[in-house]
């Protein structure tokens, strides 16, 4: 099986230079950056979509099937067409677990609709501002999109961050914006080690030193901040059909060393690492992180953020082998106890998904990047009701949802630090987190990398947020178009009448019960009450 295919750069594409105009570029084709050319669209602007990678969709198209949604009375416009879409793809009302394949068919059938034009492999090298105002970008390839407003809906923020933006990447510290959750966070129980596990090269040797990505600390104290980021990994997307299965390859650079934490754990008695595997249709699923060691590769995206195109290649493809990796090892190596094996050998990857990568998603789950800091910044007062705003452009309703940052070890023994998984009820999204500072820049609208902190973004990050983003991205650009004014000075009550037409849920019904513990049990199932995005 090949994976030529497979990388996040593939360096610069065969020489283009052409140039595209239009009254909005869309920097990215993310669900986000969709819903947002979609909605501008719907109000009278031409649209283009600039795409950094060969793939439309985001996560939510590359293996992300299992819909991290909170509540689903908050998610209205559309952000509920799109599962509604679904639901027809698969001849039902709604469908809110799918295959990647159905995402994408959704997503390239609903772009061909307003007739959106999508320009792929974009690699984005400059921006050129006109006083306060983004007046172009160019790519490596010599294309020029020339907007007179501009989106930025990928992933990383690249084009808020050469636009000048003032952003943070990393963990606030509690004290920053009077928070609970935030910063450095020990003491939570979920996804960490049930058992004692030797962390030393050769165990019970100190002097052969730590099994690579874990780190020596003394004591640190709780909400301190740092530049630390949640893990990444991939949403692998698996069948037991026999018909469809590939068995698991062997990854470019196979290291079966790299598990020999996993496979201490595994022989102290804990067997966890797949547990968190959603059903999909048509006999297929979702695997995510769960427990002490799993998929989460911990520590090892530090640099992707403000990484060159070349960085984040790399680590692309050390979080492959380390996924791919770890399944092979699992279902292949010697050493692994037989019952293991034999669990995880009936997994493989579906012929029938992503035919061009080797079957394998192409695109890495980056829970977060760098993040916007605007005149109002989200915090876990908002997400647990203490501040509100006026300004709403849409609801979220998943818990707060940060992955392990960091794997250390004290007084001997491995902890995993940084997760934090809080039930909350669904909170009002403002508007003004959405743009920049007026002195920063006029035209650009942020949906994605949002002005937030680490732990409010755990929330906001899951995708059907950004899609109703998206959506309200594209309306306030529409509205600031319309009337030639920043996007600053867009009038909210114009903005939310336009918003309320499009079916967005911009307040939560108190008549509706709900319960946030119950609902994430609901999710994720009673034994799989710890598991998220």
């Amino acid at each position: 099986m090949s994976f030529e295919n497979l990388n996040y750069y593939s360096g610069t594409t065969e020489k283009a230079n052409h140039q595209i105009q239009a009254a909005l570029v869309v920097y990215g084709a993310t669900p986000a950056g969709i819903t947002a050319a979609i909605q501008a669209r719907k109000m009278g602007l031409e649209v283009v979509i600039a795409e950094f990678s060969k793939h439309l969709g985001g996560i939510t198209a590359n293996g992300l099937g299992a819909t991290d949604f909170g509540a689903k009375e908050a998610i209205g416009g559309l952000s509920r067409e799109f599962y509604k879409r679904l639901g027809n793809y698969y001849g039902r009302d709604e469908q809110w677990t799918f295959e990647p394949k159905a995402a994408q068919y959704v997503f390239k059938k609903w772009i061909e609709e307003y007739n959106i034009p999508v320009f792929f492999q974009q690699h984005l090298q400059k921006v050129l501002k006109s006083g306060k105002a983004i007046r172009k970008i160019t790519m490596e390839n010599g294309n020029t999109f020339i907007g007179k407003y501009f989106i930025d809906a990928s992933y990383e923020g690249d084009l808020m961050a050469k636009a000048g933006i003032t952003y943070y990447v990393g963990r606030e510290s509690n004290a920053t914006y009077n928070e609970t959750y935030n910063g450095i966070q020990f003491g939570h129980p979920h996804h960490n080690f049930k058992t004692d596990v030797d962390p030393f090269v050769k165990e019970g040797e100190v002097d052969s030193g730590l099994l690579p990505g874990i780190t020596e600390i003394t004591s640190e104290v709780n909400g301190t901040g740092d530049k630390r980021i949640q893990a990444y990994n991939f949403r692998i997307c698996l069948t037991k059909d026999p018909k469809k299965r590939i068995p698991f390859p062997k990854p470019p650079n196979y290291d079966p060393k790299r598990f020999t934490l996993l496979l201490r754990y595994i022989q102290t008695g804990v067997w966890d690492a797949m547990n968190l595997h959603i059903e999909l249709p048509n006999g297929k699923t979702d695997l995510n992180n769960y427990g002490g060691s799993s998929t989460d590769h911990i520590g090892m995206n530090y640099d992707w953020p403000d990484g060159s195109y070349e960085t984040r290649d790399k680590i692309f493809q050390d979080h492959l082998n380390y996924n791919l990796g770890m399944l092979y090892f699992l279902a292949n190596d010697e050493h692994v106890p037989e019952n293991v094996q034999k669990e995880v050998a009936e997994w493989g990857l579906p012929k029938d998904e992503f035919a061009e990568t080797g079957h394998w998603p192409p695109q890495l789950y980056i829970r977060e990047s760098r993040r916007m800091v605007s005149d109002y910044v989200m915090t876990d007062r908002n997400c647990l009701g203490q501040d509100t705003v006026e300004d709403v452009i849409g609801l979220a309703s998943y818990q707060m949802d940060s992955h392990h940052c960091r794997r250390v070890l004290i007084d001997g023994k491995i902890v995993n630090e940084g997760d934090v998984e809080i039930p909350i009820s669904p909170y009002p999204i403002s508007y003004r987190a959405l743009r920049p500072k007026e002195t920063e820049c006029t035209n650009l609208v942020v949906p994605v990398c949002l002005s937030s902190s680490h732990i409010a973004f755990g929330s906001i990050r899951m995708e059907p947020v950004f899609m109703i983003l998206g959506q309200s991205a594209g309306s306030a650009v529409a509205l600031a178009y319309q009337e030639n004014i920043p996007v600053q000075q867009v009038d909210y009550n114009k903005l939310k009448q336009r918003l309320l037409d499009e079916d967005q849920v911009l307040e939560w019904d108190p008549s509706i019960e709900d319960d946030p513990v119950e609902r994430m049990k609901e999710t994720f199932g009673q034994e799989l009450k710890t598991g998220g995005s």
